[in-house]
């Protein structure tokens, strides 16, 4: 069995949402691992990247644009890039989904066969079988005006756009799985529970602490930025050449002690 199990080594990868938390981490370990590693993100990445470029996921023509200047062909992409329900809801389910879905699919002829895609979703998104004809009227639409009109008409029955932004990432992840592993790219995501980062303070202003701490409750503490940015690095590379269509909770045991009733 080869060493570098990994086998990032000369591979030419995209990591959106760079700036900060995960995505930094991820792109750090990335540039450690000998990848050509090009960042996007709406604000300048402090990591020793191959190229940055700026891209605003509320932008259909900024993700065209983006796509175009990184150009060329790609062997993974990781898409860490999210917003917190404390900026307008529309904003939120426009980035956090229909932002990463215009991007991922806008790469989706640059990527060479064996490629894999990662999403960084959430436990918030855990509920989302349960919400099926819901998501899916949210997800029909492509037209980003479109989609964030559907949900200021239904964000009341909807609730909580950032829960609905990964119920719908998490949804496409395992619908888009089946065609994608027939051009030889696989897709999976990864619901990580709260995260030592600067956004936790955002989710802390809705949430509350309460809330947080249930959420840390099976290890007793949140995770790390770079706790959250191995597994992203396990699914996409080739120790997982034969996962696809998995919503992997990074949560240390929580969601499964929730389905279980272990833990309340």
């Amino acid at each position: 069995m080869a060493t570098d199990i990994l086998g990032y080594k000369g591979k030419r990868v995209v990591v959106m949402g760079c700036f900060s938390g995960t995505g930094e981490a991820t792109a750090r370990a990335l540039v450690d691992l000998g990848a050509e590693v090009h960042g996007a993100d709406i604000k300048p990445s402090p990591v020793n990247l191959a190229s940055f470029t700026e891209v605003d996921l509320k932008s259909p023509d900024s993700i065209a644009k983006g796509i175009a200047s990184i150009g060329g062909k790609v062997d993974a992409l990781f898409n860490v890039s999210g917003l917190p329900q404390t900026f307008p809801g529309e904003d939120v389910v426009t980035v956090n989904f229909l932002g990463i879905r215009a991007w991922t699919e806008g790469w989706l002829p640059h990527l060479n066969p064996g490629a894999a895609i990662v999403t960084v979703s959430s436990l918030a998104g855990m509920g989302y079988l349960a919400r099926q004809p819901l998501v899916r009227e949210f997800m029909a639409h492509s037209d980003f005006a479109a989609a964030r009109q559907w949900y200021s008409d239904r964000a009341g029955e909807v609730g909580d756009p950032y829960t609905l932004s990964k119920e719908a990432i998490n949804t496409w992840t395992q619908i888009s799985a089946p065609d994608l592993i027939g051009r030889d790219i696989r897709i999976n995501c990864t619901m990580p529970s709260p995260i030592d980062t600067p956004m936790l303070g955002e989710f802390r202003k809705i949430a509350g602490d309460a809330v947080l701490g249930a959420f840390a409750k099976a290890k007793g503490r949140y995770s790390t930025p770079e706790e959250q940015a191995l597994p992203l690095l396990l699914l996409n590379s080739d120790a997982a050449r034969f996962i696809s269509g998995v919503c992997l909770p990074v949560d240390a045991g929580l969601a499964g002690g929730l389905a279980t009733g272990v833990l309340n």
